[in-house]
């Protein structure tokens, strides 16, 4: 039966109603909204940062074994560790001899070899790595990392993403992800390759995209995540973009290099990690007398998936 209901009240004023007199327990979960009350969320906006205490513990020759996040889920009324709404970076610290395991709720992860030597055993695999390298795990099984000397690396996982709807991840055998590894000399090879090439104003920057056999058809490191690694010369910038996937970018190489994000200088630091929130204006300065090298990770899979990429050049 309608109860009568006060026309004096605003419908985005009017509280959650609850189902009238319900059945079974099934009816008795039923929640509503209106459309006046129902699309005025406000949540927090995802902070533009860098990241600068973090690789400076991580690389601290007394740090232990161990992670360090680059979390900001309090800025973004997160319930789970996040850098943006669906990743999370991290560094890991790995002492000569000694063993760290990572077992994420995850897709996947996709590793940097900052510097040190070592192994990782992962689904019956062994991948043996050095300063450089760059690797992708799957996610839903432990993986293994021994170092034969003091090792450092720098990850990034879709673990939000699947927290979002508690969701475990697939089966490594039956998933899209399965170990990769991509070695240093055949990265710089790569680079080699592709910087020989013609580019015009249609391309935005120099960018060596990282994929795999299982994931070639969608041009991605993972269903979701895309990884590139940027070159930028000398006395140039990458012109002015946006799109709105989020990114977080690992600062390789650059003297007097910087980026403007959203109206703001973000000067780079050695292995900083930087957050360029979605939707933000942003382009990338190398003002130095050598090379720039930033390794981005985006959530970009998705939004090609959805058709919402938004990209667009701003100059």
């Amino acid at each position: 039966m309608l109860k009568s209901v006060d026309k004096t009240i605003h419908m985005a004023d009017l509280p959650m109603q609850l189902p009238n007199e319900p059945t079974d327990a099934a009816g008795a979960r039923a929640r509503f909204f209106n459309s006046g009350n129902a699309f005025n969320i406000k949540l927090p906006p995802v902070p533009s940062r860098v990241f600068v205490d973090e690789p400076t513990m991580a690389l601290a020759e007394n740090t232990a074994t161990g992670f360090v996040a680059c979390d900001q889920a309090g800025a973004m009324a997160c319930a789970f560790p996040a850098t943006t709404p669906l990743m999370l970076a991290r560094y890991a610290t790995i002492e000569a001899g000694g063993t760290l395991v990572s077992d994420f709720a995850a897709t996947g992860s996709v590793w940097y070899v900052i510097k040190g030597g070592g192994t990782t055993e992962c689904n019956g695999e062994l991948l043996r790595w050095g300063a450089g390298d760059v690797f992708v795990l799957p996610g839903g099984i432990a993986a293994v990392h021994h170092a034969a000397e003091r090792a450092v690396l720098w990850l990034v996982s879709n673990e939000p993403q699947l927290a979002v709807d508690s969701v475990a991840p697939a089966s490594p055998v039956t998933g899209p992800i399965e170990p990769v590894h991509y070695p240093a000399v055949e990265i710089e090879r790569q680079i080699a390759i592709m910087s020989a090439t013609r580019a015009d104003e249609t391309i935005s920057g120099l960018a060596l995209i990282f994929s795999s056999d299982r994931m070639a058809e969608n041009r991605n490191i993972m269903p979701t995540l895309t990884l590139s690694l940027n070159t930028l010369p000398t006395g140039e910038h990458q012109r002015a973009h946006r799109h709105n996937s989020a990114a977080i970018t690992l600062v390789l190489h650059g003297d007097d290099c910087f980026s403007m994000v959203d109206g703001r200088r973000c000067d780079w630091q050695p292995w900083a990690t930087l957050v360029t929130p979605p939707g933000a204006p942003h382009s990338h300065h190398n003002n130095g007398n050598s090379r720039a090298l930033f390794l981005i990770v985006q959530d970009g899979g998705l939004h090609y998936h959805a058709r919402t990429m938004g990209f667009s050049f701003l100059e």
